[in-house]
C-alpha cells in the first residue's frame, strides 16, 4: 500500500504556505474562525477547479466520499459542508486570493523568463485583451450590463513567455477595453501587443513616453503622411515599412511624434494587414510575427473557459465570483509551475485532466506523469472479419 501523500496534497505543496499565512494575517481572514479556515476554503475551491465540480453540493459529496483521505489532503475541519463553504465565499475578502495568485504568478514568470519566442528581443513581451463572461441579470444584479443581461469582463495582460497572466483586472462588462490601458503601469523596454480596439493615440503615446513599445493594427481611415520609407523584402509578405506622422490637429496633439507603419500580406488569409509600432529597431518581419503572437491570449481565454470553472459560479455575490476567479487563476499558474519544475511533456490541459482523475490517489507526481503514454495507439492488426461486409 502506498503510504505517500494524495496527488492533490502534492500539488498544494507548490503553494508557499508561509506566504499564504502572512496574507491571511494581514487581511485578518481567520479572525473569529473556528473550524473552516481560509486555507481549507482555498483547498475546497482549488479542488473544485482542478476536478471541474458542478456545484457546492457536488464539492461536498466528492470530498466527503473519502473521509479517510481528507486529513492527508490538508483539511482539519472534519467533513465539508456546502453551507459553510458558501458562507466563506460570500464573506471572506477575495483580495486574499488575488494576493496569493500574484505570488504564484511572480514565481511562474521567473521560471519561464528565458523561454525562446523566436524573436531577437530580450525584454518582456506582453499581449493584452479582455474577455466577457455573460451572467444572468436576475442572479447577478450587481453586474448590470444591458437591459436583459449581466456580465463581467476579464482584462488580462499576458506574459507571452509561458503564457502567464501578469495582470488581471475584473470589472463589469460595461467599461471599454481601452480602460485597461489607463490603469496599467508600463514596464520600460517591454513590448505590448494589442488589437485595434485599443488604438487611442493619446494612450499609445503614454506607452511611448514610458519607454515601452506597442504593436497594434491600424484602424481604417487613419490620416498620416510619410516621413521616410525603408526597403522591404516582398518575397516574405512585406509590402512597405514607413516612418509616419499623423495629420490633423487633434491626432497630432495626441501623438506628436513619428512612429512606424508596416504593411504585410498574409498568404494564409489572403489579407493585407497594417501594423503600427514605435519600435524602429526590430525588423519589419518580426513586427508581423509579434502581432501573430497576440493569438496566445485568445488561446488563454479559451483554455481557462474550457478547463476551469469560471463561466458558472458557486455563489452570486461579487465577492464569491471574484474569489472563484482568482482561485481558478491560482490553479492555472500552479499547473504551469508544475509543468516547468518537473519538466513534463504534457500540455496544461492534459496535466489538469490527469490530476483531476487521480486527486485522491497516493502516487508521486513524477511517477504519475511518467506512466502516461503520449503516443497515439496504433490499430490492432488481427484476423477478425468486419462485422458488416459492405
Amino acid at each position: 500500500m502506498n503510504e505517500g501523500k494524495p496527488v492533490f496534497a502534492q500539488v498544494m505543496e507548490w503553494v508557499p504556505h508561509y506566504v499564504f499565512r502572512r496574507i491571511i494575517l494581514q487581511c485578518k481572514g481567520d479572525y473569529k474562525v473556528r473550524n473552516f479556515s481560509c486555507w481549507e476554503q482555498f483547498l475546497c475551491m482549488a479542488y473544485a477547479q482542478m476536478t471541474y465540480r458542478e456545484s457546492l453540493r457536488d464539492i461536498e459529496a466528492c470530498l466527503n466520499s473519502r473521509p479517510e483521505i481528507l486529513y492527508h489532503m490538508g483539511f482539519r475541519c472534519g467533513s465539508i459542508h456546502r453551507s459553510t463553504l458558501a458562507d466563506a465565499n460570500e464573506t471572506r475578502d477575495w483580495r486574499m486570493y488575488e494576493s496569493l495568485a500574484q505570488v504564484l504568478i511572480r514565481k511562474a514568470r521567473k521560471l519561464y523568463a528565458t523561454e525562446n519566442l523566436g524573436i531577437d528581443f530580450e525584454g518582456a513581451i506582453y499581449a493584452l485583451d479582455s474577455s466577457t463572461i455573460d451572467l444572468c441579470l436576475n442572479l447577478f444584479p450587481w453586474a448590470d450590463f444591458r437591459s436583459t443581461k449581466a456580465g463581467i469582463k476579464l482584462h488580462t495582460l499576458l506574459d507571452l513567455r509561458g503564457s502567464i497572466p501578469s495582470v488581471i483586472l475584473i470589472t463589469e462588462a460595461k467599461p471599454h477595453d481601452g480602460y485597461f490601458l489607463d490603469v496599467l503601469i508600463f514596464e520600460p523596454g517591454a513590448i505590448y501587443i494589442m488589437d485595434r480596439g485599443y488604438v487611442d493615440f493619446e494612450k499609445l503615446f503614454a506607452i511611448d513616453q514610458a519607454g515601452a513599445f506597442f504593436v497594434t493594427r491600424a484602424k481604417d481611415g487613419m490620416r498620416f503622411y510619410t516621413v521616410e520609407s525603408y526597403l522591404v523584402d516582398k518575397t516574405i509578405g512585406l509590402r512597405c515599412d514607413q516612418m509616419i506622422r499623423l495629420t490633423g490637429f487633434y491626432p497630432r496633439k495626441k501623438y506628436p511624434d513619428a512612429f512606424r507603419r508596416v504593411k504585410f500580406y498574409d498568404e494564409a488569409t489572403k489579407q493585407i494587414l497594417i501594423f503600427l509600432t514605435n519600435n524602429f529597431n526590430l525588423p519589419a518581419r518580426d513586427i508581423a510575427r509579434l502581432y501573430k503572437m497576440r493569438w496566445q491570449i485568445e488561446l488563454f481565454f479559451k483554455w481557462i473557459k474550457q478547463n476551469l470553472r469560471i463561466k458558472n459560479f458557486y455563489g452570486n455575490s461579487d465577492n464569491a465570483v471574484r474569489t472563484q476567479i482568482w482561485i481558478a487563476v491560482c490553479v492555472y499558474v500552479l499547473a504551469a509551475i508544475i509543468k516547468k519544475q518537473l519538466s513534463l511533456k504534457q500540455n496544461l490541459s492534459t496535466i489538469l485532466q490527469i490530476l483531476s482523475v487521480n486527486a485522491f490517489d497516493k502516487i508521486p507526481l513524477l511517477q504519475l506523469f511518467a506512466n502516461i503514454n503520449l503516443q497515439t495507439p496504433q490499430p490492432h492488426d488481427d484476423n477478425q472479419l468486419p462485422l458488416f461486409n459492405l
